[in-house]
Formats: C-alpha cells, sequence, structure tokens
C-alpha cells in the first residue's frame, strides 16, 4: 500500500481537516490544527506531505521519527501539530486496512464508554449558572468555564472575588454532585493565581487548569504546593520530552495534551503511560471538531488513567459532528460510547466539508489592558 495524495479542508466553524488517500483505496483523516494559525500548520502538512507521498502508510512510528526528527530543528506547536493531524490520517488508513478500532491496535479497551464534559460561557454569573444547568440536564455530569480576562500580574480584590462569586454561582445552582473544571488560560500571574484559587477551594472545583503560563514548570509547581485543588495543564506542551518535566516535578495533577497539537495519538499514548507512573490522571484537550474528538476517544478507551474528555458544546452539533459524519457521536447520560468501528471509527463527509468550507482565516482573540499594552486570551 502507498499513500497517493494529501488534501486539506478548512471547515467552519474553525477546524482543518486533512484525508491521506491511498492506492488501495482507503483515506484516512486527520485534524492538523493550531488555533488561529490554520493555514500556517496547512503549509507544514503541504511540506510533510512531500516526504510521505510515496510511502507506505502503515509504518506510523517510522514515518513520526522523520518528519519530526529529519528537519533538524524539533518541536514546536506548527511543526507538531501538522505531525499529529497526518499521524490521525495514517492510525485510520491502519486500522481500515486491519479491520480494526485504533484502540484495539494499543492494547485494547479498559472501559466501554467516556465520560464527557463541555463548556459553559456568559456573560453574567447568572449566564453561566444556567448553561451548567442546562449541561446537566443534558446529562453531563461536569462542566468548563473560565475566568475573566485580561488580567493584570497583580490584580484587584474586586477581581478575585468576581471569579469566586462566579464559581460559587455555578455550585449553588448544580449542586455537590456535578463537577466544575476552571480554566484560568494562563491569564494570571502566580502571585494573583493564588490569590484566586484560595478563593475557590471551599468550592471543589474538579480542577484549576492553567493557573500561569505553562513554559515554567517551577511556576506551576509552586502554584500546585499552594493548594489541595488538582492542577491541570497541558495543551500547550508538545511530544514526551516537553511532558517530562510537567510529569516528573509533579507539577500537575491532570495532564491534558492535545492530540492535535502534542504529536498525535501515540505519542499521547507515550505520554498517557509516563503520566500513570506518577500516579497522574489524564484528559486530552479538545476545543476542536468531530476527527479529534474520533482521535480522543480511541486513547480515551485504551489508557487505565484517564479521567473526563472535553468537547467544545458547539450549538450547532459541530464538535460531535453534525453535519460533517455520516453518523455523529452521541452523548447519552454525560458519556459517548467507544468506537467500535474500523481506524477511528468514523466516516467524514467530503461533501459536507466542501459545503462548510472557509479560507482558513480564523484568528484568536486579542486582548488589550487599561494602559494599552497586551493581555494574554
Amino acid at each position: 500500500m502507498r499513500i497517493t495524495g494529501i488534501r486539506i479542508f478548512h471547515v467552519l466553524p474553525r477546524w482543518t481537516f486533512v484525508a491521506i488517500d491511498t492506492d488501495a483505496g482507503i483515506t484516512g483523516y486527520g485534524e492538523p490544527v493550531v488555533e488561529g494559525q490554520s493555514r500556517v500548520v496547512a503549509a507544514a502538512v503541504d511540506h510533510l506531505a512531500e516526504y510521505l507521498i510515496g510511502q507506505d502508510p502503515r509504518r506510523l512510528e517510522h514515518h513520526w521519527q522523520v518528519m519530526y526528527r529529519g528537519g533538524f530543528y524539533r518541536g514546536g506547536a506548527i511543526t507538531v501539530s501538522a505531525i499529529s493531524g497526518l499521524e490521525h490520517a495514517l492510525w485510520d488508513i491502519k486500522g481500515k486496512a486491519l479491520g480494526a478500532p485504533v484502540h484495539e491496535l494499543l492494547g485494547g479497551r479498559v472501559r466501554d464508554r467516556v465520560r464527557m464534559y463541555g463548556h459553559g460561557r456568559g456573560d453574567t454569573d447568572e449566564d453561566f449558572a444556567k448553561a451548567a444547568l442546562s449541561a446537566k440536564q443534558r446529562g453531563l455530569t461536569a462542566m468548563k468555564m473560565g475566568i475573566d480576562g485580561p488580567a493584570r500580574d497583580l490584580e484587584s480584590l474586586d477581581y478575585v472575588d468576581r471569579q469566586v462569586r462566579r464559581l460559587a454561582a455555578v455550585r449553588s445552582a448544580v449542586g455537590p454532585e456535578f463537577d466544575i473544571a476552571i480554566d484560568m488560560h494562563g491569564r494570571t500571574a502566580p502571585a494573583t493565581a493564588k490569590r484566586i484559587i484560595a478563593g475557590f477551594e471551599p468550592l471543589h472545583p474538579m480542577w484549576v487548569e492553567e493557573p500561569c503560563l505553562p513554559e515554567n514548570v517551577d511556576a506551576m509547581r509552586e502554584i500546585a504546593a499552594s493548594t489541595s485543588i488538582p492542577i491541570a495543564a497541558g495543551e500547550r506542551r508538545f511530544t514526551k520530552w516537553e511532558f517530562r518535566e510537567l510529569i516528573d516535578r509533579r507539577a500537575v495533577s491532570v495532564v491534558q495534551p492535545d492530540l492535535c497539537h502534542a504529536g498525535g495519538i501515540l505519542e499521547c499514548r507515550k505520554i498517557a503511560a509516563m503520566a500513570e507512573a506518577q500516579y497522574i490522571t489524564v484528559a486530552p484537550h479538545n476545543p476542536l471538531g468531530p476527527i479529534s474528538l474520533a482521535a480522543c476517544l480511541q486513547l480515551d478507551a485504551c489508557i487505565p488513567n484517564f479521567a473526563i474528555q472535553e468537547h467544545p458544546s458547539m450549538d450547532d452539533g459541530a464538535d460531535l459532528g453534525v453535519g460533517l459524519l455520516t453518523e455523529p457521536f452521541e452523548i447519552v447520560d454525560g458519556y459517548v460510547e467507544i468506537p467500535k468501528e474500523p481506524g477511528l471509527g468514523i466516516q467524514p463527509d467530503e461533501d459536507r466539508f466542501v459545503a462548510r468550507a472557509y479560507a482558513g482565516d480564523w484568528r484568536s482573540p486579542v486582548f488589550v489592558h487599561e494602559d494599552g499594552s497586551h493581555g494574554d486570551w
């Protein structure tokens, strides 16, 4: 079997998909993207395609090593995200060729279904409380919400109190049996983060995510040591080498590799094994589309230290594949069943990709402080 072509689709609202075609008539699908930089990643995919076309798609580990190590300069969001999406598609081909879902090729499933959580958004405390109640009514048992941005390095008492009041409003609405994760999005400096997290403690959030920017592991570790709340991070780290320090220094209790950014399914399986040895839980990051979700579910199925799976809860169901897959995913009682079909277990509808095509020019929001300086989104 040989790879004959690689095609890219930019699909609304902000997804980027890749299709790898073979001379055996099997096509594999993946999701290579960096949010806000889709066209840059697409250029990296085109560059890597020069190597992949003509190769046997079943040699996944070999191709990963060549794509990652062959350029001399290694790592980074763009290159590793391009490799990740291509790796999804190679696994999809391999599973289809062997007639087995990917998780069966990675040791088999350890669970029958995957617990899911969605996102809560709004402008007021009441908006967030309503979003949580809506999620609970739909059968979900957990939700993630953010803090206000931008945040100054040293924030006011009013700012700190607003974040705590929001969590208190949501906790009051949904009760103690519903889990609430807080995403601080790396917006706060450690000094402010510790003050906010201290206010969160009596409200028992499931975790606090990216309480500061993730580049400085010692800063993250200092925050983790100051609280009993689990600290989560990982969406902005790439490959086992960057996760090693985060895991070995126990800077987090929950590690969140993004399968579209961290190196793909097998690389995240390796990261999960590293975390398992340190009794660290895995909750894959996924604010992306249905192919990303399909890849995540294959990993979730076969790792023992999995906790819960993120999905972005788009109003039109695009994250679950509504309008993009011939058989979209379905959340029942807060869970998604493990796919049983070969490969990633999905059948994308390319005609619908074309119908929802856009230029790939979605950009991340830019925040500005009152004094005109840049604020982290």
